[in-house]
């Protein structure tokens, strides 16, 4: 695969701004019970199957909208933030984002427009990390030929349990040219596992609450034994497109702002360490309150939690305000589902909501 012609494929974005290394392939889609029944049982992993993902409803496209309105001016501000951070911290030029498909995508189209802007030169390409498996070793392989290691910065859009971040490290350790503590780059690291990341509050990111019609169409990756990684090109949902609509939002609201007004962001400090800490135990009292055994099904933060929702079969949702504006897509969906929602203040620290994925298995 890294000796061959590679066809240029990059969603519905700008062929400037993203290079996908995944291949698009047909795949029989899986109904969302059997695929949470498959995978509790151990039977199939859950990159083995998609499901079709359905059709947001007007209601979901308005809570999109109203927090893509409340949400771009401090995206504009963060992804300034972000950006300046890398290019003071990443001496090797060009710097080389390394998203990781789906959630990076968005910020990484983001990050890539800024940098350039400002004057640096920057790549970006858009790959596959699978928990439990790791990340795809072909497309990675494809990047480091063409430009090294020393300028890569892996994105995602935010941290969850840091789940991702734990399988990122894994995957590294092994591969000359690479720090011990991978550079990871996220909007949100409410985790406090991530390199650097613009805060470490959990908010509803508006790029969180929506799937493909945010991230250039493209599916959640699928596992394959050889090549890269594969996906599937979401075409039934072609009419919901908004992946151009955030990001040009977002650069309207960032080419308004003095750079050199925004503080630039700063790496991995003492109080992420602390936050992991809380965000652990958090955890782990849930595990023991729901008797759960595979921390898989404990899904924190805001968009965790929605996605969660929209994609999986839920079985507790818990919010830690149900006036909180930011959960009213959470509170939306769970309604439609028959899915009670558990108002817990504190009790989830620094997280503004949970869902629990139920037990089918």
């Amino acid at each position: 695969m890294t000796g061959k012609t590679l066809k240029p494929f990059h969603g519905t974005y700008l062929p400037s701004d993203i290079q996908f290394l995944l291949e698009p392939v047909e795949i029989e889609m899986t109904s969302v019970e059997e695929k949470e029944r498959l995978i509790q049982s151990g039977q199939k992993h859950y990159s083995d199957m998609l499901s079709q993902e359905p059709a947001p409803t007007p209601a979901h496209l308005e809570l999109f909208g109203k927090a893509l309105d409340v949400g771009a001016g401090r995206m504009a501000r963060e992804v300034i933030a972000l950006a300046k951070g890398l290019t003071e911290q990443v001496q090797a030029r060009p710097v080389i984002l390394v998203s990781l498909v789906r959630a990076g995508v968005p910020l990484g189209v983001m990050l890539q427009r800024a940098i350039t802007d400002m004057g640096h030169l920057s790549f970006h390409y858009g790959i596959s990390i699978i928990r439990d498996r790791g990340i795809d070793t072909e497309a990675l392989a494809v990047i480091e030929a063409r430009h090294g290691t020393d300028g890569i910065v892996f994105v995602d859009g935010w941290t969850g349990k840091g789940t991702i971040t734990g399988q990122l490290t894994e995957s590294l350790k092994n591969r000359p040219g690479y720090p011990e503590m991978p550079r990871l780059a996220v909007l949100a690291d409410p985790a406090g596992c991530a390199w650097i990341a613009a805060s470490d509050n959990d908010w509803l990111i508006p790029f969180g609450i929506m799937g493909a019609p945010v991230s250039g169409m493209v599916s959640r990756s699928i596992w394959t034994e050889t090549g890269f990684h594969g996906c599937v090109f979401c075409e039934h949902l072609r009419e919901y497109e908004c992946s151009t609509l955030l990001v040009d939002t977002v650069d309207q609201f960032r080419k308004q702002i003095n750079v050199g007004t925004v503080p630039a962001a700063l790496p991995f400090s003492t109080q992420c360490h602390n936050q992991s800490g809380i965000s652990q135990k958090v955890i782990q009292k849930l595990a023991e309150k729901f008797h759960i055994a595979n921390i898989n099904r404990i899904k924190p933060g805001i968009a965790e939690a929605t996605r969660a929702v929209l994609r999986r079969v839920p079985d507790h949702v818990l919010v830690s305000n149900k006036a909180d504006h930011d959960v009213s897509l959470l509170l939306y969906l769970a309604e439609q589902k028959g899915i009670t929602v558990e108002e817990v203040g504190d009790t989830i620290g620094f997280y503004r909501a949970v869902t629990i994925i139920k037990k089918v298995a």
